[in-house]
């Protein structure tokens, strides 16, 4: 009877943490249960690689709790972090394209739980119903709109013009006409430094200097644009000149 209920209880989690996801929203009751069927709940510690550049596929993972940072080693050596993921995220859909590989690892950066579809059992779910393979589609041209940003982010030669893309990219359109805007970070300095290609004591060094010259201003996680001409006069120095001379 426990073992019932167990089992009865983790079908349900993983049904309310899919509902939670993109990819399967508005999808129906019976759709989610079987899509459930194919799936397995997982925790990983602080620290732990849920799968490594190369390791082969198990399936792509749905985000319950905590947070998982995409990461590949770069030619020198160095971790870049080419995304980061949280609560009712997808990742690795990658899965379902016939590679046999993962292209880039994964690591919890907090203690995480996640949903693990089975590549094999989804799959074959896919034949039966036609509709998942749109939403898994529109899921992998969501991370492809991402990893195109940070392309368009890494372009920029000098960290100041690479800094001042990436937060006024983060501002939304419809406040673009005015001087300030607010930029939460999801995650900490530390990763934002990773996935800008530059050192967490670089980064600091940068936000230091737009606060000094009043282009921003830094509390905790929360970054205010206080000028914006000036953050656009370094994206413009894009070229790998000299950085403007911003006035006091």
């Amino acid at each position: 009877m426990q073992n019932g209920l167990a089992s009865q209880f983790k079908q349900t989690a993983i049904i309310h943490t899919l509902r939670q996801c993109r990819m399967f929203q508005g999808l129906g009751e019976e759709a989610l249960s079987a899509v459930a069927e194919t799936c397995v709940l997982k925790t990983y510690a602080k620290g732990t690689m849920l799968f490594r550049e190369n390791e082969p596929v198990a399936g792509f993972y749905v985000l319950q709790s905590g947070s998982v940072g995409i990461v590949r080693t770069t030619g020198d050596g160095r971790e870049q972090v080419l995304c980061v993921f949280h609560p009712g995220e997808s990742f690795a859909e990658v899965a379902l394209t016939g590679m046999n590989t993962y292209p880039a690892g994964a690591v919890a950066y907090e203690t995480a739980q996640v949903v693990l579809v089975r590549n094999e059992a989804f799959r074959a779910l896919i034949f039966r119903q036609p509709e998942l393979t749109l939403r898994m589609l529109g899921s992998m041209s969501f991370h492809l709109k991402h990893l195109v940003q940070l392309l368009e982010d890494l372009k920029f030669k000098q960290i100041e013009s690479r800094l001042a893309h990436w937060l006024l990219r983060q501002v939304p359109e419809k406040i673009n006409s005015g001087d300030e805007g607010i930029v939460e970070l999801a995650s900490s300095k530390k990763l934002l430094a990773s996935q800008l290609g530059v050192t967490s004591e670089t980064l600091s060094r940068t936000l230091a200097r737009f606060r000094d010259e009043k282009l921003i201003a830094v509390t905790g996680r929360t970054i205010t644009l206080r000028n914006r001409a000036g953050l656009r006069a370094y994206e413009e120095s894009a070229s790998g000149g000299e950085p403007p001379c911003i006035a006091p």
